[in-house]
C-alpha cells in the first residue's frame, strides 16, 4: 500500500512483510487467536473466539500507524484496502468470513449465511456491524472519541439527569405495544456481542482498581453531586465494550463490533440462532415448538418452556424452585412484556403447526417445522413493515425510501449487492428511540377493557415471574393495546435511568440513557451532527441552530453541558428532535432507521414478497400473507380476547366500537384446496405456494356506527383438503407449490 508521507512530499510503502511483522508482534502482545475460528457451523466459532482474531488485527493496526505515523485517513481508508489475504492475516481469518460455497435451499439459514449467494456472511450471525460513517475514534482506531478541542466529553450521566429528566407524559394515539414490537424486531436484528465472564454473567468493573480491571471495562463515571447517586455513595456505573468483529476479507483498520444474530427479520428470537438453541427449543414432534402446558386443564394455552439451561442468565431475584423462560433469544426475560410478546409467537408458531400437521399427517416433524417457521417469517415481516414502520416513519418517508409494501404482486427490489448488515448507529442510537417511549407502569387490563393495576416498570426487569399466574398473559396483552406509551420528547422515564435492572434490596439500578450514550461513544459513532449532514439536513453550524429543530431548552442545556455542537451526541440530540408529520421519530432518526429497513427488505433474498427463488410464495399464498393484522396474531393466540382495535398499535377510536372488532380464533381455518400432483421441490422450479390464511378483503369490513362489533367477521368458510405428497419424494427436494382454489364468503 503506498501512502503520502506525513509531513513530506514523497510516499510511503507498506509491503506485505511489514503486515506479517505487525501480525507476528500483535500476536505476542495480545496472544494466538482461538482454533475455533476455523470450524464453520451455526454453533461455532462464537463471538469470543472471533474477538480474538480481531484483537489481533486491531492491535497490528495500531502498531503499523505507530510505526509509520499514520494518519486518520490512512488508517480508516488506506489499511482496509490492503488484500490480507497474501499475508500472515489469511492464518487467522474466520472460515465464514472467507469465500464458502452456497447451496440453494427454500429455507434459511438459522445464522443467515449464504442468504447472499455473492457475499455469503452479509448479515449473517456474528459479522462485523457496518456503518454509516466511518468511526470517530480519537486514536483513529478504537479508543472512544473526546471533544472537538480533544477534551473529555461530558460524563454520560450528566447528560442524561440534565437532558432527559423524567417528566412523563402520554402520548395520545400510540399503545405500549408498539413498544414492545419495536423491542421484539429489535432482537431479532440485532445482539452486540457482550462481554461475559466464565459464568456467562456481565463483568463487574467498578469494585475493581483500574489496573485489575478487565481490559473491556469502560465504566462511567457519576458525578459526584449527582441528584440520585448521590444518597447512595455510588461514583461510578459498570459498562463494558462490545467485543470486536472482523468484516470479510478480514482487513486492517479501526475496531469493528460483532452483531451476534443475523439482521434479516428472521424469527430468530423465536427459533434461535444456533443448531444447539433451536433443537433445544424444538419437540420434535409434529412440527412444535416446546411449551409449558401447565394450565390446559383450565382451558389456557401453554406458555414458554421453563429456562433450565443457565437458569440465572438474564434473570434476577429467581425465587427457588421457579424459572425464567427460554426462547431463540436469550434476552426474553429483559421486560415482562417482552415475555409476553415471546409467548404469542410460540402459540402461532404450534397453531400453525398443527393446523399443517392436520392437513398434511403424511408429513414429517421436520417438514412442518420448516414450512411453519417459513410462514411465521413472513407474518413478522408483514406485520412490521405494514403496522410498525409506517407508524414510526410517517407516510412520507416511506414513499421516499420505497418501503410501502405491495397489495399484490412479487417485489422486484432485491439486490445482492446491497449488504443487509446492521449499521452500528442503527443499533446503539436509532432503534432505541423507544426508549423514550416507556411509560412508568405497566398496566393490567380484563377482557373488557377495564383496567385492573399498575405495577412500576423497574419491577419487571429480568423478572417474568408473574406469568406464571394462570390468565394473567391476557391481562398484559391487554394492557398492552389499551395503555398509552409515552410521548416522543426528550424525558425518559426514572423507571430506566435511576432503577434499571435493581437489584433486590437496592433502591438504585443503573442508568440506561447514559449506557445508551456509553455505547455510541465506544462503538466510535460520532457525533448527531455528522448525521444530521450525512442525511442531507442542514449541519448546526452552532447551538442555535438547532432552535426549530428541537425544544429550545433542550437547545440551551445542550450549549451548557457541550463545548461544541459537533460534540453533542447521536442517540440524546435523535430522541430530542421534532417528530415528522404522522410519524414518531423526527428526520435525523427517520432517515437512518428508513434506510435499514430498506436495506434488510432490499438485500434479503428470502423476503416473503419475493418471487422465482425456491423460497418464494405463490401469488395466492402472497395474497394470504398479506391480509395477516396485529390484531388477528393476538387473538388468535390469547386465551380468551373477544374485542381489539383494528389498528393493534394505534389507540381504540374514543367512540370504542367504531374501530373494535370482534374476532374468534376458531373461525380462522388455515386449510387449502390443493392438487397434489403440484408438488414439487426441486430447486430448478419456481416455487408455487400453499396457502394458510383466508382471503379478506377490505371492502368487507363494514366500520359504520350502526354496525355492532359483534358482526365483524374476518375469517371466511375454507373446507381443507390435503398436501399430499408422494412418500417417496424427500422432504428437501419439494417445493411447496399447491394450486390454490378460492372460495367466496
Amino acid at each position: 500500500l503506498k501512502l503520502r508521507a506525513p509531513g513530506v512530499g514523497g510516499e510511503l510503502c507498506i509491503t506485505y512483510d511489514d503486515i506479517n511483522n505487525a501480525i507476528h508482534e500483535a500476536r505476542r502482545h495480545v496472544g494466538h487467536p482461538h482454533r475455533e475460528i476455523h470450524e464453520l457451523s451455526s454453533d461455532l466459532p462464537k463471538p469470543k473466539h472471533i474477538a480474538s482474531a480481531a484483537l489481533v488485527l486491531e492491535e497490528a493496526t495500531r502498531i503499523l500507524a505507530q510505526r509509520y505515523s499514520l494518519s486518520y485517513d490512512a488508517i480508516v481508508n488506506g489499511l482496509p484496502q490492503i488484500d490480507t489475504s497474501k499475508t500472515a492475516v489469511k492464518a487467522i481469518c474466520p472460515t465464514f468470513l472467507k469465500p464458502v460455497k452456497c447451496e440453494i435451499s427454500r429455507y434459511r439459514t438459522l445464522t443467515g449465511m449464504c442468504n447472499n449467494l455473492e457475499n455469503p456472511s452479509w448479515g449473517s450471525a456474528r459479522s462485523a456491524m457496518l456503518r454509516y460513517l466511518p468511526p470517530a475514534y480519537s486514536d483513529g482506531i478504537s479508543v472512544p472519541r473526546r471533544a472537538v478541542d480533544g477534551s473529555e466529553l461530558p460524563t454520560p450521566r450528566a447528560i442524561s439527569f440534565v437532558m432527559h429528566h423524567d417528566v412523563s407524559q402520554h402520548d395520545q394515539q400510540l399503545c405500549n405495544i408498539l413498544v414492545a414490537w419495536g423491542q421484539m424486531i429489535d432482537h431479532d436484528m440485532t445482539f452486540a456481542s457482550p462481554t461475559l465472564d466464565e459464568k456467562r454473567m456481565d463483568i463487574e468493573c467498578c469494585k475493581y482498581p483500574h489496573q485489575l480491571r478487565h481490559p473491556n471495562c469502560m465504566p462511567i463515571d457519576i458525578p459526584q453531586d449527582d441528584p440520585f447517586y448521590k444518597f447512595f455513595n455510588k461514583k461510578c456505573m459498570d459498562f463494558a465494550r462490545t467485543l470486536p468483529g472482523m468484516r470479510p476479507g478480514c482487513t486492517l483498520g479501526p475496531r469493528f463490533q460483532t452483531n451476534q444474530i443475523s439482521s434479516y427479520i428472521d424469527g430468530n428470537f423465536i427459533y434461535g440462532s444456533q443448531l444447539e438453541d433451536a433443537n433445544r427449543l424444538r419437540q420434535f414432534r409434529g412440527g412444535f415448538l416446546k411449551s409449558a402446558p401447565l394450565y390446559r386443564e383450565l382451558g389456557l394455552k401453554d406458555i414458554l418452556p421453563m429456562k433450565t439451561v443457565d437458569p440465572d442468565v438474564g434473570c434476577s431475584a429467581r425465587p427457588r424452585n421457579v424459572y425464567c423462560f427460554d426462547a431463540g433469544d436469550e434476552r426474553v426475560n429483559e421486560q415482562l412484556v417482552l415475555s409476553v410478546m415471546h409467548t404469542i409467537w410460540m402459540r402461532e408458531h404450534n397453531r400453525i403447526a398443527e393446523a399443517l400437521g392436520q392437513i398434511n399427517p403424511h408429513w414429517d416433524d421436520e417438514t412442518i417445522y420448516q414450512e411453519t417457521r417459513h410462514i411465521v417469517i413472513a407474518e413478522l415481516q408483514h406485520i412490521t413493515y405494514k403496522e410498525f414502520v409506517p407508524t414510526i416513519l410517517g407516510t412520507e418517508m416511506m414513499r421516499k425510501y420505497g418501503l410501502e409494501l405491495l397489495s399484490h404482486g412479487y417485489y422486484d427490489g432485491y439486490d445482492p449487492k446491497i449488504n443487509a448488515g446492521v449499521r452500528s448507529a442503527f443499533q446503539t442510537s436509532a432503534f432505541r428511540f423507544g426508549h423514550s417511549l416507556l411509560p412508568d407502569v405497566t398496566e393490567r387490563y380484563n377482557k373488557f377493557h377495564d383496567k385492573l393495576e399498575s405495577i412500576r416498570l423497574s419491577l419487571q426487569l429480568r423478572k417474568p415471574y408473574d406469568l406464571y399466574k394462570p390468565g394473567i398473559i391476557d391481562s398484559f396483552l391487554m394492557g398492552l393495546v389499551n395503555q398509552q406509551s409515552n410521548r416522543m420528547d426528550p424525558e425518559v422515564t426514572t423507571e430506566v435511568t435511576n432503577h434499571l435492572f435493581e437489584k433486590p434490596g437496592e433502591r438504585f439500578g443503573m442508568d440506561l440513557a447514559a449506557l445508551n450514550i456509553q455505547r455510541s461513544r465506544e462503538h466510535g459513532n460520532p457525533g448527531y451532527n455528522y448525521y444530521r449532514e450525512y442525511c442531507g439536513l442542514p449541519k448546526a453550524r452552532d447551538f442555535y441552530d438547532l432552535i426549530g429543530i428541537m425544544p429550545n431548552t433542550t437547545v440551551q442545556k445542550y450549549s451548557q453541558l457541550y463545548k461544541h455542537v459537533d460534540d453533542i451526541d447521536l442517540w440524546s440530540a435523535g430522541i430530542s428532535e421534532y417528530h415528522l408529520p404522522n410519524a414518531v421519530v423526527g428526520p435525523t432518526f427517520a432517515c437512518l432507521i428508513a434506510e435499514h429497513f430498506t436495506n434488510i427488505r432490499r438485500g434479503d433474498r428470502f423476503w416473503y414478497e419475493n418471487g422465482g427463488w425456491p423460497s418464494s410464495f405463490s401469488p395466492e399464498q402472497l395474497q394470504e400473507i398479506r391480509n395477516v393484522q396485529l390484531c388477528r396474531v393476538l387473538c388468535e393466540n390469547a386465551d380468551e380476547m373477544d374485542t381489539i382495535q383494528l389498528d393493534a398499535m394505534l389507540v381504540a377510536h374514543p367512540q370504542g366500537c367504531l374501530l373494535l372488532i370482534t374476532v374468534k380464533p376458531e373461525n380462522y381455518n388455515l386449510s387449502l384446496n390443493v392438487k397434489p400432483e403440484n408438488y414439487n421441490l426441486s430447486p430448478t422450479v419456481k416455487p408455487e405456494n400453499y396457502n394458510l390464511n383466508p382471503t379478506v378483503k377490505p371492502e368487507n369490513y363494514n366500520l359504520s356506527l350502526n354496525v355492532k362489533p359483534e358482526n365483524f367477521n374476518l375469517s371466511p368458510t375454507v373446507k381443507p383438503e390435503n398436501y399430499n405428497l408422494s412418500p417417496t419424494v424427500k422432504p428437501e427436494n419439494y417445493s411447496l407449490s399447491p394450486t390454490v382454489k378460492k372460495k367466496k364468503f
